[in-house]
């Protein structure tokens, strides 16, 4: 589902140019030629983000962001004003408006400021969605399954950390789950009601993850056309996750240390400190202790972000947690898919539990997808769950197009292209929905030659 946009403008050349100029950026576009059919437009469908001029007849922008909010609250608004009208804007965005541009728009600050818009209001509805989730699942929601002693002890001490206020480092290999232990801390935390933003650091160019995380300054550097706030300030009241933070420069090291201390942050090409109140949660899959040993880590950050540890037990080191994970995500795909698979057979689930999984809970995650999307039978047996392993040592057959993997290839790339098509194509929610990075669905997308799609 393309993403849409509502265009409010009572100027039809204004409104039609606007039009044209958002279906060409991709978005699906409904429009509106006053404030009252705006609202009787809202009270029929939901779009995804409001475009509105400030100057109408009537019912002005500013009535549409207040009557908005009214009618379906968490639509995000910007506004588009002449030069004469931006006190009306700024006093709009104090009733809640998200942001406004200025006639005749830039066209980069004006995308910009539509994804940074779309970007917030999907957080907002990330943070609902997972606080509903945990408390209708009871203590850790639906996502956090495990019943063996190494998951009881993580438990236990996510019970402890929520109460404080601490710095937490999280470490394991890839795919245990580290993050969403972090989203489990926040809300159960004090800062529960506030935002949770997650940044992987790993999926941000080097040269690029300082504006990231303490945004920058209009013209701090080629392509910055307007000012943008970082994670840091969108985490102001909640709680940052820094992911993989081990892949991270000494040069951003030393600046994410200060900014730790001093509980201020400095847009890139301002110098202007700005305060921020956020609990900062760290994850790693990387040996911290050795990389300060050999100075790829700063150790002054190290025991900065480790006043607590918490170390996830790898998927081998909690085999009787398999059944259970597994049935959780046979009932996941089987819904989601409608397709035949129901159950799995003891000599299957016998196998599973036999593997060693280096990809953890998400390769065993990625195991029942496959089976679900494969099979033609109501219960899933062992040849659904072939092992990767015992797979690369058989010499391939001939016939490749019958090959098992580009049967998994074929159903990878199906998959990614209706997870592209179900968020209008926006990569980094994509990367979400399939509990992936960024990095990783952009390897994803060369591997099947979807870049330039």
């Amino acid at each position: 589902m393309k993403t849409t946009i509502l265009a409010v403008d009572d100027d039809p050349v204004d409104i039609k140019a606007l039009q044209l100029l958002l279906e060409n950026w991709g978005f699906s576009v409904d429009t509106a030629q006053s404030g009252r059919d705006a609202l009787a437009r809202l009270k029929e469908t939901e779009p995804d983000l409001i475009v509105a001029d400030v100057r109408m007849p009537g019912m002005t922008g500013l009535d549409v962001v207040t009557e908005s909010a009214r009618l379906r609250p968490g639509i995000p608004v910007v506004l588009i004003t002449g030069h004469a009208d931006v006190r009306a804007a700024v006093h709009a965005m104090r009733m809640g408006a998200f942001d406004y541009i200025v006639k005749p728009p830039d066209p980069d600050e004006f995308r910009l400021v539509l994804e940074r818009a779309l970007d917030h209001s999907r957080l907002k509805r990330e943070n609902a969605f997972l606080r509903a989730e945990l408390s209708a699942g009871g203590l850790y929601g639906e996502r956090l399954i495990g019943q063996s002693p190494a998951m009881l002890a993580v438990f236990n001490v996510i019970e402890k950390v929520a109460r404080a206020d601490s710095t937490v480092l999280i470490s394991g290999e890839t795919g245990t789950g580290k993050e969403l232990i972090a989203q489990t801390i926040h809300f159960k935390s004090a800062r529960h009601a506030q935002p949770f933003v997650a940044l992987n650091c790993a999926a941000v160019h080097p040269n690029l993850i300082e504006s990231e995380l303490f945004g920058h300054e209009k013209g701090a550097f080629t392509g910055a056309t307007c000012t943008r706030r970082g994670r840091f300030e969108d985490a102001d009241g909640g709680t940052l996750l820094l992911d993989e933070i081990g892949d991270t420069t000494p040069e951003f090291q030393a600046k994410l240390l200060r900014a730790l201390q001093e509980q201020t942050v400095e847009r890139v090409g301002g110098n202007q400190p700005i305060a921020v109140n956020a609990r900062v949660l760290a994850a790693t899959n990387r040996d911290l202790r050795q990389a300060v040993k050999n100075g790829s880590f700063r150790e002054d950050l190290f025991y900065r972000l480790s006043v607590i540890e918490l170390r996830l037990p790898a998927l081998r080191e909690r085999h009787e947690d398999i059944p259970l994970l597994a049935m959780r995500f046979l009932d996941l795909f089987a819904r989601r898919y409608h397709g035949p698979a129901k159950d799995i057979s003891r000599a299957a689930m016998k196998s599973l539990a036999a593997r060693r999984w280096p990809g953890n809970v998400r390769e065993l995650q990625h195991a029942i997808e496959r089976a679900v999307v494969l099979s033609d039978h109501a219960t899933l047996e062992p040849a659904d769950f072939p092992d990767p392993e015992s797979v690369a040592t058989k010499p391939a057959p001939k016939a490749a197009s019958e090959t098992l993997q580009n049967a998994l290839d074929a159903a990878t790339r199906e998959h990614v292209l209706r997870m592209l098509d179900r968020t209008g194509w926006r990569k980094q929610e994509t990367a979400n929905l399939l509990d992936i990075d960024r990095a990783t669905l952009y390897r994803i997308l060369r591997k099947f030659s979807l870049e330039g799609r």
